[in-house]
């Protein structure tokens, strides 16, 4: 009523029975491999990687590919509720240009990794790579940039301090995978004679710009250390658990003061964008790893897949919350179905009971995107014909 005294609006949205809320953030996304769902499931990590995903990926990766494969993924999320993700995907240029297109927020990554691929070919080439995408992006309203180095095993010393003082200068994100198995962690120990969270301290990565996704097999020192330098951690439970990769102490971290965001991880090892899905999945499971009911209850859940993914890339003070001077990318969350009532408390029911399916309506920076299940200047039939062409061109690589 006082804002409606106050302010004379363009446009007025009746939800009577919904929930509105800050658009979710996807903290850890490789969106073009939704056209890589379901081709490689039931496998270890690195069986999966090495002898599946590579090899496919290798014989499609391209422009087209990463295109096609981001569209699909941006209606998804949209459906979803999800307004922010941070991406980490080759052919990053192309990335930017189609969230760019579609008006979706995204933090995008240059990959950093140690063999030639479609995209670059060198070292310097995928530093040069890098340089040109913050160069293009680095004052966009909705696209931010960051390095995207793979892993501790898929990148050496070098390039790591590389990644560390061109972050300095540019004052970018760092974002990768670390501490994903056990075997990442003997292998490390092995090589290096280090754990990788200790390599990368050594070369002088851990500090708030790292954007430390998956993070199993803490030690409680290494929780502390997160906290005391201000690392992001990005949970991805469903993807952790499909590939037996073990379990991040979400709880632990953020107890300990880390800032906590949730993903989904990509496609092709979740299998899906769902941040609804993903969320209670990280609540429950956070419980029995500390072995404590009250462990990252339903706020403390949501405030991770809203304002702790946002300050995780690096957009805290843009959005991530409702508040004043904050862009308005919001989420309207129908809770009149029966799955969600009778209505007891509204951020356990997003949590717990709603699912991505009684999202409503989406806003990016006050844009409609999604009106009442529908998406706004996407062609859903044109996308899902596009997918089912990319299914037979892969099944052809395959056969």
């Amino acid at each position: 009523a006082e804002a409606r005294e106050r302010f004379a609006p363009k446009q007025t949205v009746s939800r009577p029975d919904a929930a509105l809320m800050p658009g979710l953030v996807n903290a850890h996304t490789h969106n073009p491999m939704t056209l890589l769902r379901g081709v490689a499931d039931d496998l270890p990590l690195m069986v999966w990687l090495q002898q599946h995903i590579w090899p496919v990926e290798a014989a499609v990766i391209g422009p087209e590919f990463v295109a096609d494969g981001t569209t699909l993924a941006i209606a998804e999320m949209l459906r979803g509720g999800t307004t922010c993700a941070n991406e980490n995907y080759f052919f990053s240029d192309v990335q930017a240009a189609v969230y760019k297109q579609h008006g979706f927020r995204a933090l995008v990554g240059a990959v950093i990794i140690d063999f030639p691929t479609a995209w670059a070919k060198t070292d310097d080439e995928y530093f040069a790579k890098a340089g040109e995408l913050h160069d293009q992006w680095r004052n966009d309203p909705l696209i931010g940039t960051s390095f995207a180095p793979h892993a501790p095993y898929t990148v050496n010393d070098a390039n790591f301090e590389r990644v560390r003082m061109l972050s300095d200068q540019l004052d970018m994100q760092v974002h990768l995978h670390t501490h994903e198995t056990a075997q990442e962690i003997s292998d490390s120990i092995k090589l290096h004679g280090q754990r990788p969270l200790a390599r990368l301290d050594r070369l002088g990565l851990v500090n708030d710009r790292l954007i430390a996704v998956h993070m199993t097999q803490l030690t409680e020192a290494e929780i502390h250390l997160c906290a005391e330098r201000g690392v992001s951690v990005v949970h991805c439970p469903e993807s952790n658990l499909k590939l037996a990769s073990g379990f991040c102490p979400a709880c632990a971290l953020q107890r300990a003061g880390v800032n906590l965001a949730i993903g989904t991880d990509g496609c092709a090892s979740n299998n899906d964008l769902d941040m609804f899905s993903e969320n209670r999945t990280a609540a429950i499971l956070a419980k029995a790893v500390a072995n404590d009911a009250t462990a990252l209850d339903a706020a403390t859940t949501l405030r991770a897949a809203t304002l702790g993914g946002a300050r995780a890339l690096g957009f805290g003070d843009r959005i991530g919350s409702i508040e004043v001077g904050k862009q308005a990318d919001l989420v309207c969350v129908d809770l009149s179905a029966l799955e969600t009532q009778p209505l007891h408390h509204v951020l356990s029911q997003l949590v717990y009971a709603a699912g991505r399916h009684q999202v409503s309506d989406v806003w990016i920076a006050g844009q409609p995107k999604l009106v009442q299940r529908e998406l706004v200047g996407m062609d859903t039939a044109a996308i899902v014909a596009n997918a089912r062409q990319w299914r037979e061109r892969i099944r052809h690589i395959r056969a």
